[in-house]
Protein backbone atom coordinates (compact mmCIF):
# COMPACT_ATOMS: atom_id res chain seq x y z
CA UNK A 1 0.00 0.00 0.00
CA UNK A 2 1.44 3.38 -0.99
CA UNK A 3 2.04 6.20 1.49
CA UNK A 4 -0.73 8.23 -0.16
CA UNK A 5 -3.22 5.37 0.12
CA UNK A 6 -2.28 4.73 3.75
CA UNK A 7 -2.82 8.39 4.60
CA UNK A 8 -6.16 8.45 2.79
CA UNK A 9 -7.44 5.39 4.69
CA UNK A 10 -6.23 6.75 8.04
CA UNK A 11 -7.85 10.13 7.38
CA UNK A 12 -11.27 8.71 6.52
CA UNK A 13 -13.90 8.35 9.22
CA UNK A 14 -15.80 5.03 8.83
CA UNK A 15 -19.10 6.95 8.95
CA UNK A 16 -17.95 9.85 6.78
CA UNK A 17 -20.74 9.22 4.27
CA UNK A 18 -23.26 10.03 7.04
CA UNK A 19 -21.41 12.93 8.69
CA UNK A 20 -20.91 16.51 7.54
CA UNK A 21 -17.12 16.42 7.86
CA UNK A 22 -16.87 20.08 6.83
CA UNK A 23 -18.44 20.94 10.22
CA UNK A 24 -15.99 18.83 12.21
CA UNK A 25 -14.59 19.38 14.82
CA UNK A 26 -17.92 19.60 16.62
CA UNK A 27 -18.77 21.94 19.50
CA UNK A 28 -19.40 19.25 22.12
CA UNK A 29 -17.23 18.95 25.19
CA UNK A 30 -14.90 15.97 25.41
CA UNK A 31 -16.43 12.83 26.98
CA UNK A 32 -20.03 14.10 26.98
CA UNK A 33 -21.29 10.92 25.29
CA UNK A 34 -22.96 12.58 22.35
CA UNK A 35 -20.30 11.46 19.90
CA UNK A 36 -20.80 7.77 20.67
CA UNK A 37 -24.58 8.21 20.53
CA UNK A 38 -24.41 9.78 17.05
CA UNK A 39 -22.07 7.00 15.93
CA UNK A 40 -24.58 4.41 17.23
CA UNK A 41 -27.34 6.03 15.16
CA UNK A 42 -25.12 5.89 12.07
CA UNK A 43 -24.44 2.20 12.78
CA UNK A 44 -28.18 1.57 13.10
CA UNK A 45 -28.88 3.17 9.73
CA UNK A 46 -26.14 1.01 8.21
CA UNK A 47 -27.64 -2.14 9.73
CA UNK A 48 -31.06 -1.31 8.31
CA UNK A 49 -29.69 -0.45 4.86
CA UNK A 50 -32.21 2.37 4.59
CA UNK A 51 -32.12 4.74 1.66
CA UNK A 52 -30.64 7.85 3.29
CA UNK A 53 -32.81 10.03 1.08
CA UNK A 54 -35.78 8.58 2.98
CA UNK A 55 -34.52 9.53 6.46
CA UNK A 56 -34.99 12.86 8.22
CA UNK A 57 -33.54 13.90 11.59
CA UNK A 58 -35.20 16.61 13.68
CA UNK A 59 -33.59 18.20 16.74
CA UNK A 60 -34.41 21.01 19.13
CA UNK A 61 -32.32 23.35 21.27
CA UNK A 62 -29.39 22.50 23.52
CA UNK A 63 -26.24 20.43 23.18
CA UNK A 64 -28.07 17.43 21.73
CA UNK A 65 -30.03 19.72 19.45
CA UNK A 66 -26.86 20.32 17.45
CA UNK A 67 -26.90 16.71 16.20
CA UNK A 68 -29.02 17.49 13.13
CA UNK A 69 -26.34 19.84 11.84
CA UNK A 70 -23.67 17.14 11.81
CA UNK A 71 -25.58 14.44 9.94
CA UNK A 72 -25.50 14.18 6.15
CA UNK A 73 -29.25 13.60 6.00
CA UNK A 74 -32.31 15.78 5.57
CA UNK A 75 -32.16 17.49 8.95
CA UNK A 76 -34.02 20.22 10.77
CA UNK A 77 -32.86 22.25 13.79
CA UNK A 78 -36.10 23.49 15.31
CA UNK A 79 -37.10 25.88 18.07
CA UNK A 80 -36.92 25.00 21.76
CA UNK A 81 -39.29 22.19 22.70
CA UNK A 82 -40.80 21.89 19.23
CA UNK A 83 -38.80 19.04 17.71
CA UNK A 84 -41.58 16.49 18.26
CA UNK A 85 -44.49 18.45 16.69
CA UNK A 86 -42.22 19.42 13.80
CA UNK A 87 -41.42 15.73 13.30
CA UNK A 88 -45.10 14.85 13.50
CA UNK A 89 -45.91 17.35 10.76
CA UNK A 90 -43.09 16.01 8.63
CA UNK A 91 -44.34 12.45 9.06
CA UNK A 92 -47.93 13.34 8.19
CA UNK A 93 -46.76 15.20 5.07
CA UNK A 94 -44.26 12.49 4.06
CA UNK A 95 -45.31 9.15 5.58
CA UNK A 96 -42.88 7.39 3.25
CA UNK A 97 -39.92 8.80 5.22
CA UNK A 98 -38.37 7.60 8.48
CA UNK A 99 -38.44 10.55 10.87
CA UNK A 100 -36.07 10.54 13.85
CA UNK A 101 -36.10 13.08 16.68
CA UNK A 102 -32.69 13.41 18.33
CA UNK A 103 -32.70 15.84 21.25
CA UNK A 104 -32.13 16.28 24.98
CA UNK A 105 -34.15 15.72 28.13
CA UNK A 106 -34.79 19.43 28.75
CA UNK A 107 -35.95 20.04 25.20
CA UNK A 108 -38.16 16.95 24.99
CA UNK A 109 -39.78 16.52 28.41
CA UNK A 110 -39.63 20.04 29.87
CA UNK A 111 -40.70 22.77 27.45
CA UNK A 112 -41.61 20.06 24.93
CA UNK A 113 -43.32 17.77 27.42
CA UNK A 114 -46.89 18.36 26.29
CA UNK A 115 -45.95 17.64 22.67
CA UNK A 116 -44.11 14.50 23.79
CA UNK A 117 -47.04 12.93 25.64
CA UNK A 118 -49.67 13.73 23.02
CA UNK A 119 -47.56 12.49 20.11
CA UNK A 120 -47.04 9.24 22.04
CA UNK A 121 -50.79 9.13 22.80
CA UNK A 122 -51.58 9.41 19.10
CA UNK A 123 -48.92 6.77 18.34
CA UNK A 124 -47.36 8.85 15.59
CA UNK A 125 -44.85 6.76 13.65
CA UNK A 126 -41.64 8.54 14.65
CA UNK A 127 -38.57 7.53 16.65
CA UNK A 128 -37.41 9.71 19.55
CA UNK A 129 -33.84 9.48 20.85
CA UNK A 130 -33.62 11.35 24.15
CA UNK A 131 -30.11 11.98 25.46
CA UNK A 132 -30.54 12.51 29.19
CA UNK A 133 -27.67 14.26 30.99
CA UNK A 134 -29.74 15.24 34.08
CA UNK A 135 -29.25 18.98 33.64
CA UNK A 136 -29.75 21.98 31.35
CA UNK A 137 -26.26 22.02 29.91
CA UNK A 138 -26.01 24.57 27.11
CA UNK A 139 -28.03 27.20 28.99
CA UNK A 140 -25.77 27.20 32.04
CA UNK A 141 -26.44 24.20 34.27
CA UNK A 142 -29.91 24.83 35.68
CA UNK A 143 -31.97 22.09 37.34
CA UNK A 144 -33.95 19.98 34.85
CA UNK A 145 -37.06 17.81 35.16
CA UNK A 146 -34.70 14.82 35.08
CA UNK A 147 -32.18 15.99 37.71
CA UNK A 148 -32.00 13.29 40.43
CA UNK A 149 -32.95 14.22 43.99
CA UNK A 150 -29.89 15.53 45.92
CA UNK A 151 -27.93 16.32 42.72
CA UNK A 152 -26.60 19.87 42.50
CA UNK A 153 -27.18 22.33 39.68
CA UNK A 154 -26.67 26.09 39.29
CA UNK A 155 -30.23 26.70 40.49
CA UNK A 156 -30.17 24.02 43.23
CA UNK A 157 -26.74 24.56 44.81
CA UNK A 158 -27.76 22.59 47.92
CA UNK A 159 -29.27 19.73 45.95
CA UNK A 160 -32.45 19.08 44.00
CA UNK A 161 -35.57 18.25 46.03
CA UNK A 162 -38.11 17.80 43.20
CA UNK A 163 -39.03 14.31 41.99
CA UNK A 164 -37.66 13.89 38.46
CA UNK A 165 -39.41 12.33 35.48
CA UNK A 166 -39.00 8.64 34.77
CA UNK A 167 -38.83 9.10 31.00
CA UNK A 168 -39.47 5.48 29.91
CA UNK A 169 -42.52 5.34 32.22
CA UNK A 170 -43.73 8.68 30.86
CA UNK A 171 -43.46 7.45 27.28
CA UNK A 172 -45.07 4.07 27.91
CA UNK A 173 -47.95 5.43 29.97
CA UNK A 174 -48.61 8.02 27.25
CA UNK A 175 -48.93 5.41 24.53
CA UNK A 176 -45.50 4.52 23.08
CA UNK A 177 -45.13 1.07 21.50
CA UNK A 178 -41.35 0.71 21.93
CA UNK A 179 -39.35 1.94 24.94
CA UNK A 180 -35.71 1.28 25.80
CA UNK A 181 -32.85 2.82 27.78
CA UNK A 182 -29.06 2.48 27.51
CA UNK A 183 -26.02 4.41 28.64
CA UNK A 184 -23.69 6.13 26.18
CA UNK A 185 -21.14 3.33 26.64
CA UNK A 186 -23.56 0.54 25.64
CA UNK A 187 -22.63 1.37 22.06
CA UNK A 188 -23.52 -1.90 20.32
CA UNK A 189 -26.71 -2.46 22.31
CA UNK A 190 -27.65 1.16 21.72
CA UNK A 191 -27.17 0.80 17.94
CA UNK A 192 -29.29 -2.38 17.91
CA UNK A 193 -31.99 -0.61 19.92
CA UNK A 194 -31.95 2.37 17.56
CA UNK A 195 -32.40 -0.01 14.62
CA UNK A 196 -35.34 -1.73 16.34
CA UNK A 197 -36.95 1.58 17.24
CA UNK A 198 -36.62 2.95 13.71
CA UNK A 199 -38.11 -0.24 12.28
CA UNK A 200 -41.03 -0.16 14.71
CA UNK A 201 -44.32 1.24 13.43
CA UNK A 202 -45.55 3.76 15.95
CA UNK A 203 -44.08 6.05 18.58
CA UNK A 204 -40.76 4.62 19.76
CA UNK A 205 -38.41 6.02 22.40
CA UNK A 206 -34.81 5.25 23.29
CA UNK A 207 -33.40 7.10 26.30
CA UNK A 208 -29.61 7.41 26.43
CA UNK A 209 -27.99 8.24 29.78
CA UNK A 210 -24.95 10.41 29.06
CA UNK A 211 -22.77 12.66 31.24
CA UNK A 212 -22.52 16.42 31.11
CA UNK A 213 -18.79 16.62 31.70
CA UNK A 214 -18.58 20.42 31.97
CA UNK A 215 -21.47 21.24 34.32
CA UNK A 216 -23.15 18.24 35.98
CA UNK A 217 -19.89 16.42 36.67
CA UNK A 218 -18.13 19.51 38.06
CA UNK A 219 -21.04 20.83 40.12
CA UNK A 220 -21.44 17.43 41.77
CA UNK A 221 -17.68 16.76 42.07
CA UNK A 222 -17.99 13.51 40.13
CA UNK A 223 -14.68 13.68 38.26
CA UNK A 224 -14.37 13.89 34.51
CA UNK A 225 -17.06 13.15 31.99
CA UNK A 226 -15.24 9.93 31.10
CA UNK A 227 -15.22 8.73 34.70
CA UNK A 228 -18.91 9.62 35.03
CA UNK A 229 -19.76 7.82 31.79
CA UNK A 230 -17.89 4.75 33.03
CA UNK A 231 -19.75 4.97 36.36
CA UNK A 232 -23.11 4.95 34.56
CA UNK A 233 -22.09 1.95 32.48
CA UNK A 234 -20.54 -0.08 35.29
CA UNK A 235 -23.45 0.63 37.65
CA UNK A 236 -26.12 -0.31 35.13
CA UNK A 237 -28.16 -3.51 35.22
CA UNK A 238 -29.64 -4.94 32.04
CA UNK A 239 -33.21 -5.93 32.85
CA UNK A 240 -35.32 -6.39 29.72
CA UNK A 241 -39.04 -6.10 30.35
CA UNK A 242 -38.54 -4.47 33.75
CA UNK A 243 -41.49 -2.93 35.54
CA UNK A 244 -41.30 0.71 34.45
CA UNK A 245 -42.39 1.85 37.91
CA UNK A 246 -39.15 0.37 39.29
CA UNK A 247 -36.59 1.98 36.97
CA UNK A 248 -36.52 5.58 38.24
CA UNK A 249 -32.97 6.93 38.48
CA UNK A 250 -31.63 7.99 41.88
CA UNK A 251 -28.52 10.08 42.41
CA UNK A 252 -25.38 8.03 41.69
CA UNK A 253 -27.21 4.74 42.09
CA UNK A 254 -27.85 1.69 39.93
CA UNK A 255 -29.35 2.43 36.50
CA UNK A 256 -31.70 -0.14 35.01
CA UNK A 257 -31.23 -0.42 31.24
CA UNK A 258 -32.68 -2.61 28.53
CA UNK A 259 -35.71 -2.93 26.28
CA UNK A 260 -38.77 -2.37 28.45
CA UNK A 261 -41.65 -2.31 25.99
CA UNK A 262 -42.27 -3.68 22.50
CA UNK A 263 -45.97 -3.96 21.59
CA UNK A 264 -48.17 -3.64 18.54
CA UNK A 265 -51.08 -1.26 18.10
CA UNK A 266 -52.54 0.90 15.32
CA UNK A 267 -50.64 4.04 14.43
CA UNK A 268 -52.24 7.44 14.00
CA UNK A 269 -52.53 6.99 10.24
CA UNK A 270 -53.93 3.47 10.69
CA UNK A 271 -56.67 4.91 12.91
CA UNK A 272 -57.31 7.79 10.50
CA UNK A 273 -57.67 5.47 7.52
CA UNK A 274 -59.91 3.05 9.41
CA UNK A 275 -62.14 5.88 10.61
CA UNK A 276 -62.49 7.55 7.23
CA UNK A 277 -63.04 4.26 5.42
CA UNK A 278 -65.98 3.64 7.74
CA UNK A 279 -67.48 6.99 6.83
CA UNK A 280 -66.75 7.21 3.11
CA UNK A 281 -66.48 3.54 2.17
CA UNK A 282 -65.10 2.78 -1.28
CA UNK A 283 -64.82 6.49 -2.06
CA UNK A 284 -62.03 6.92 0.50
CA UNK A 285 -58.45 6.65 -0.67
CA UNK A 286 -56.18 5.56 2.22
CA UNK A 287 -53.75 8.22 3.35
CA UNK A 288 -50.12 7.20 3.29
CA UNK A 289 -50.35 4.28 0.90
CA UNK A 290 -52.74 1.91 -0.82
CA UNK A 291 -52.80 -0.55 2.10
CA UNK A 292 -53.47 2.14 4.69
CA UNK A 293 -50.01 1.85 6.27
CA UNK A 294 -47.65 4.64 7.33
Amino acid sequence: MSVETTKQVSDEHPMEHLLRMDRIPHIWCSTCGLGTTVRALAEALEQLEIDHDKVAVVSGIGCTGRVAGYLKLDSFHTTHGRAVPFAMGLHIARPDMKVIVFSGDGDLVSIGGNHFIHTARRNIDITVICVNNFIYAMTGGQVAPTTPIRARSKTTPYGNYETPFNIPLLAASSGAVYVARWTALHVRRMAMSFAEAISKRGFSLVEVIAPCSTLYARLNKLGTGLSLMKFYHDNSEIRHGADLNDIAIDYQSKIVVGKFLDVEKPTYLDALNHHNAGIFGDKYKPYGGGNGSD
